[in-house]
């Protein structure tokens, strides 16, 4: 059984099994001197299946096959204060945005999970349109104002022409955004696709205002970072870090069902709920099978943040200072190099 380090602003709970000190090696073929430990933080507590590249690289062995004793960290939240306390201190590799670069975290992404968003905008039935969300109640979990569903309802507003002020952000835990959706509380969410699942199937009523990636189609949504005092430390761990999680998000693509099982535990969601995500996620390139990153992609989200007023127009970082596009290219190459599965080439 995988360990895991749950954190949250109350609690720490340790749970699970360590992995046993001796393994083989992909690059020399030969014992493990050592395990190198590393933690690797998650986004969400449960992860939604789009987060579950770490335990299928954990499950299936390609961690420990590079010597790696991966602890898998979930954090409530992105964007969340541990998060960053995380990413700044070096004790996990965690999902950076530009915004935290570009306001003085000292990290650096150096992989691209999911490049593309896989959420979908769920409101009721009397919401037909995005104007429609004036003065409705909108989620805004896993940390408030600045958290991504925050940040996905304003982007939602702002195509009708509307502003944050013009509707209520409700913050609450990620656990509670298809709860509160079903049960009235709110009037529009971004929402996995295992929940979109779920959501339809509890209240027939609730549909897909937009897909996310319709609406912001070169938005990075999901990149791993590490300080810059690990990058310079330890680049062979991150990197090799990163090629089993490639290994992982590539096994994704090509065996659906040695995947599902492992997301399931992950997840606690149903099996159709996980194996539907599944579906939707490999059919829209939502994870990366090279390195995630294209500098168009970097470039735009940057834009975009400075744009929304998010980022200074002044503390504006450069692609170079907020992808470390090079790091991510070796792990590739480690991983069997650039592959193209079905359309997907990121």
């Amino acid at each position: 059984m995988p360990r895991t380090l749950f954190i949250n602003a109350s609690a720490i709970v340790l749970g699970g099994a360590v992995l046993a000190a001796v393994c083989t090696s992909e690059a020399t073929a030969q014992p493990c001197a050592t395990m190198r430990k590393i933690n690797i933080g998650v986004s969400v507590a449960p992860p939604n299946v789009v987060h579950t590249s770490p335990y299928i690289a954990k499950a299936l062995g390609f961690f420990e096959k590079r010597c790696i004793d991966a602890n898998i960290v979930q954090f409530e939240g992105g964007q969340s204060q541990t998060s960053a306390v995380a990413a700044a201190q070096g004790s996990a590799i965690v999902s950076v945005s530009d915004v935290s670069i570009g306001r003085g975290l000292k990290v650096q992404q150096i992989w691209g999970l999911a490049p593309r968003m896989p959420q979908a905008y769920m409101v009721p039935g009397e919401v037909k349109a995005a104007s429609d969300l004036k003065g409705k109640r909108l989620s805004a979990t896993g940390g408030g104002v600045g958290s991504f569903n925050w940040r996905m309802g304003r982007a939602v507003l702002k195509s009708a022409g509307l502003d944050v002020g013009d509707a209520q952000f409700i913050p609450s835990p990620t656990a509670g955004r298809l709860p509160g959706l079903i049960a009235g509380q709110i009037d529009g969410v971004a929402l996995h696709p295992e929940d979109v699942f779920l959501a339809r199937k509890q209240k027939d009523s609730l549909h897909p205002l937009v897909n996310l990636v319709d609406l912001m189609p070169l938005y990075m949504f999901n990149a791993y970072g590490a300080s810059l005092d690990w990058i310079a430390k330890d680049r062979a761990l991150l990197r090799d870090t990163v090629a089993a999680m490639i290994e992982a998000n590539r096994t994704i693509y090509r065996d659906k069902e040695k995947v599902v099982p492992i997301m399931v535990e992950a997840t606690k969601k149903p099996k159709e709920a996980v194996e539907y995500a599944v579906d939707v996620e490999t059919k829209n390139c939502i994870w990366s099978v090279n390195t995630g990153f294209t500098e168009k992609r970097t470039q735009w989200s940057i834009d975009n943040s400075v744009e929304n007023g998010d980022l200074e127009a002044g503390k504006k970082p450069t692609v170079e200072q907020v992808a470390n596009m090079k790091l991510a290219e070796e792990a590739v190459e480690l991983a069997g190099g650039r592959v193209t599965i079905g359309n997907c080439t990121e």
